[in-house]
């Protein structure tokens, strides 16, 4: 008996993949160049920047990630974020792929189920990712949120844990009403989210202990 022919090339069989090479490929983003070394150094500037609030941290090391993510945003939670991590994001379907490619984190739609929250646009309220509880308040979210600039020695004035006396800093693009609910955030101490704030390729920190004033 002779051999049957082969199934046509626009078949679907799973013994034959169809030749996508001429199809339009999505441009990959590879993330850290080094990954191991950059995570490292990241992690360092995340640590300093929540032990001195307010602190502009310039990077070093930065990923290539898809828009709209920033630099500093998108380093901050590929080194923060794994794949026991839930992630809530605003960023849209190719920095979802990329993360889940190059962090392994779940990504989850309700902001209260995130241990880390990446916001590109407008931050979600701070009343909604898990604060942690009085036993346990070391298990609260984090909010990683870009902003269009930041700017030290003008903007809020800064006091609490890790501030000698006071520090300004000047964080733009946030919605009005910004420090009233960061007040409101701070008042559930122990309990209460810490945020991250970046804008290129820099970021600085506001633990929940850092009272802010909005200086006129």
């Amino acid at each position: 008996m002779p051999p049957a022919p082969p199934p046509p090339a626009w078949s679907s069989s799973p013994w034959r993949p169809c030749d996508d090479r001429r199809r339009p490929q999505p441009r990959a983003h590879p993330g850290f160049a080094a990954p191991v070394p950059a995570a490292q150094s990241c992690f360092r500037a995340l640590l300093e920047a929540m032990s001195r609030p307010g602190l502009i941290q310039t990077l070093t090391a930065l990923p290539e990630a898809p828009a709209p993510l920033a630099p500093a945003a998108a380093a901050a939670i590929l080194t923060l974020a794994d794949a026991d991590t839930p992630v809530w994001t605003d960023a849209g379907p190719a920095a979802e792929a990329w993360l889940r490619f190059h962090a392994g984190c779940p990504l989850v739609a309700d902001p209260a189920a995130a241990s880390f929250l990446l916001a590109t646009a407008s931050p979600p309220d701070l009343a909604l990712p898990d604060a942690g509880t009085e036993e346990e308040p070391h298990r609260s979210a984090t909010l990683v949120l870009q902003v269009a600039a930041l700017e030290a020695g003008a903007g809020w004035t800064l006091s609490g844990p890790g501030i000698e006396t006071t520090h300004r800093l000047h964080a733009a693009g946030l919605p009005a009403g910004f420090a009233a609910a960061w007040a409101a955030n701070a008042a559930r101490f122990p309990r209460g989210v810490d945020l991250v704030l970046c804008a290129g390729d820099s970021l600085a920190a506001l633990p929940r202990t850092t009272r802010l004033e909005e200086t006129r």
